[in-house]
């Protein structure tokens, strides 16, 4: 055997995916078929709970560049509507501005640091697969060869071709009634408040730096980022011309949105710099996630418009799901079933992106009966219940994997302190983790299993949580008795393979 597994693709979601099978004692070989990292720029930046996640594995400092934890945004955008979270009991939303070039930096650094294989110029173009393993061609910069692994995943993007070589469908609809544009441009200074941002365009009127701005022509985007080009986006009901994007085209259509002229000039010096045009949009998702041996994460499972940035938010996520299953089935200490929580886990997740961000897309469109729809949308979220159940649904907060007789079960852990150190800093290894608060430590104490890593103390509440690696709470009490017990005993072998003895402390299974 080649390899224990191989994922098809560098970008985010395959770099990440590798750094988490390191964590859990796999060594994987990722393929990509470009012979650089791509310096086009992408992302502009990550929302939501993979902010989090990131931080608990120890790598929000190296992105942000700045010590301590994220803090919640104080407000945010939902299809072209603002977003007031300030008064929000618990708010979800979490940014990280960082363009993409610099996210796969920073994740391949610590894939290397881990361990991991990373072969560029190298690219999947066939594949086959028995009960044991799967075969896969690679093309590379030496020729043609063929790998041997016992699981390939898919991390190459909404074109994959690792999901159509698996034989998986990718259902979903095509719109071909938009066209955005974007680039890097500067608009002129003395349309710019230098303290907020804010731009006051002469016969239109004020407009929010960073926020989509909604008209009946169309949608308008000035993002005046500190640290590279500012980027003006463009969204039109419109026929795209043949060719290449222009400036001037950009130009154009900012024009004909904001009905007024806004004088707009090109970056200098040989970039490489924005300039895009995408005409309509996809909305797809997988069939399924996985075909034997083949798994898919991130855009090779699910696409979906850009607005919201939930993209790298739902493909990170994918990874750190799999990842810790994917390792305990090639370990040999996977319980039955684990392997297939992946899918039934992750592609309702992906369904809802879908469902947000379609919905989203009606709701910016131009045309009066959209304008009206908009207006009933705006008195809704004036209630901070509303407000509250948009930024959960947008963040992936609202996530519930199982049910429980535990409110917290099935959900993402809280960002608990024990005796003054934060949970971010107690996941850094990618463990399962037994977290116990409570007064007298019984459920720390009566566990004895180096799969799980046991932490005691004290905290804000007495509470004990088993954390999965992902950062979910798999079982939760708030004090011990044979129910609890009980609980945790069934979480730790429903997840973990952690098999007892009621008389005996909780000890590995071996399988």
């Amino acid at each position: 055997m080649d390899a224990d597994v191989v994922i098809a693709g560098a970008g985010p979601n395959g770099l990440m995916l590798a750094s988490e099978l390191r964590l859990a004692g796999v060594r994987p070989i990722v393929l990509e078929r470009l012979p650089e990292r791509s310096e086009v720029p992408r992302a502009n930046g990550l929302v939501g709970q993979v902010v989090r996640m990131l931080d608990r594995r120890g790598l929000y400092e190296r992105l942000s560049g700045r010590p301590g934890p994220p803090e919640p945004q104080p407000g945010y955008v939902f299809a072209a509507m603002p977003l007031h979270l300030s008064g929000l009991d618990n708010n979800p939303v979490y940014m990280l501005s960082v363009p993409q070039r610099r996210i796969e930096e920073v994740l391949q650094e610590r894939a290397l640091e881990l361990g991991a294989e990373i072969r560029r110029g190298h690219e999947v173009t066939g594949l086959s697969q028995d009960a044991e393993a799967v075969t896969i061609t690679v093309d590379g910069p030496d020729g043609r060869y063929e790998l041997r692994t016992r699981y390939l995943v898919g991390a190459d993007g909404g074109h994959s071709l690792t999901r159509k070589l698996a034989g998986i469908d990718f259902p979903g609809v095509t719109n071909d009634a938009t066209v955005s544009r974007t680039a890097n441009a500067f608009v002129p200074s003395e349309y710019v408040d230098p303290a907020t941002g804010v731009l006051t365009i002469p016969g239109y009127g004020v407009i929010s730096p960073f926020m989509h701005h909604r008209n009946e022509r169309g949608l308008f985007v000035y993002g005046p980022f500190a640290d590279r080009l500012p980027v003006i986006s463009t969204g039109e009901r419109d026929v795209a011309p043949d060719g290449e994007m222009t400036f001037a085209e950009l130009q154009e259509s900012v024009d004909r949105v904001l009905g007024v002229h806004l004088p707009l000039t090109p970056p200098e010096g040989d970039g490489p710099h924005l300039l895009r045009r995408v005409t309509g949009g996809n909305s797809r998702l997988a069939e399924r996630f996985r075909e034997g041996r083949v798994l898919l994460v991130g855009d090779a499972a699910h696409v979906h418009s850009a607005i919201g940035g939930p993209g790298l938010n739902l493909g990170l996520q994918d990874t750190i799901n799999l990842g810790w299953k994917l390792a305990a089935e090639l370990q040999g200490w996977a319980p039955d079933g684990l392997l297939d929580t992946y899918e039934s886990e992750r592609r309702p997740v992906g369904q809802r992106v879908v469902m947000q961000t379609q919905a989203q897309s009606a709701l910016i469109a131009p045309g009066n009966e959209v304008t009206a729809l908009r207006e009933l949308f705006g008195e809704l979220l004036s209630e901070p219940r509303n407000v509250q159940r948009i930024a959960d649904l947008i963040t992936g907060a609202d996530i519930r994997y199982q049910d429980g007789p535990h409110p917290l079960i099935g959900r993402w852990a809280p960002d608990l302190q024990v005796d003054g150190t934060r949970l971010a800093e107690l996941t850094r290894t990618g463990r399962p983790l037994l977290l116990d608060l409570t007064e007298d430590g019984t459920f720390a104490a009566t566990v004895s299993t180096d799969r799980i890593e046991v932490v005691a103390g004290r905290g804000e509440s007495p509470i004990a949580l088993l954390i999965r690696p992902d950062g979910y709470v798999a079982w939760a009490a708030d004090h011990d008795g044979v129910t609890e017990q009980e609980g945790l005993r069934t979480a730790l072998a429903r997840w973990f393979g952690v098999r007892v003895d009621q008389e005996r402390p909780l000890t590995s299974a071996t399988r």
